[in-house]
């Protein structure tokens, strides 16, 4: 089974076969996942921010959603975002299959360190060990879907996880910049770490709908930015069926290993 987390422009998952929500009522919290078929295959959909936005950046609880996942059965997670770009040679409307992130904060919407490891003496507590976070198998899968469809893929690129609700002042996104990071977004960062503690193969798509402050000479009216979003909701769910299509037989490995203190 599959996991999909969608964002902005993707509120519930088009053409989910045999529909059936689903509370999770976890350690941490309520989740609500859409559990059904696509592409032939099994999966499970969580919408971070809920029925028209009603969730902003800073109230998503990334431990019940992915606890939820968990607990659901997944063996793999493809998460979405629209994102702004950092850097001014990546094109409008673009698919970006992410390499790499830069959260250095560590930190869930709360302020706390986002991790599952809250207690010492925890017989699972460990480390997260990694050369590149995401699942080589999936970025591999979801390359090769997007060339297939003929989008406008870029296969690699440095994932940038930003607090919000607020957008970031052109000082802010220079440093990011200078940091290496190419897109941003509010909420992916403490997804990759959770599904990374768990071992969960996970990938990362970014879905390039407007350029961030002081990055281009010109700034975006706010209806195109809209309309970019809206189109988000059409390409990436294309994008993701065509993964499935493709996953018969294949191996899908997580990122790194954990290393324990107690195995």
């Amino acid at each position: 089974m599959i996991g999909i987390i969608s964002g902005s422009g993707i509120d519930s998952w088009p053409a989910l076969e045999d529909k059936e929500l689903r509370t999770f009522r976890t350690k941490y919290g309520e989740a609500e996942l859409s559990m059904g078929r696509f592409a032939g295959e099994d999966v499970a959909h969580l919408s971070r921010h809920g029925h028209r936005h009603v969730r902003l950046s800073n109230h998503v609880n990334h431990r019940a959603n992915i606890a939820a996942l968990d607990e659901a059965g997944v063996d793999a997670i493809i998460s979405l975002s629209v994102c702004g770009a950092v850097e001014g040679t990546l094109p409008l409307g673009s698919v970006v299959v992410f390499d790499d992130f830069y959260f250095p904060s560590n930190r869930l919407p709360d302020g706390t360190i986002c991790t599952w490891y809250e207690t010492p003496g925890d017989p699972q507590r460990g480390h997260w060990i990694f050369d590149q976070p995401f699942s080589a198998e999936l970025r591999k899968l979801l390359i090769a879907a997007g060339n297939d469809l003929g989008l406008e893929l870029v296969g690699k690129g440095c994932y940038g996880h930003v607090d919000g609700p607020r957008f970031n002042s052109r000082a802010e996104i220079a440093a990011l910049r200078a940091s290496g990071v190419n897109a941003i977004s509010q909420t992916a960062g403490p997804e990759i770490v959770l599904a990374g503690e768990l071992q969960l193969p996970f990938a990362l798509i970014g879905f390039i709908t407007d350029y961030a402050n002081g990055v281009s000479h010109e700034s975006q009216p706010a209806f195109e930015i809209a309309e970019a979003v809206a189109r988000s909701g059409k390409v990436l769910p294309s994008l993701v069926g065509h993964v499935l299509l493709k996953l018969k037989s294949q191996v899908i490995r997580p990122s790194g290993f954990v290393y324990r203190f107690e195995s």
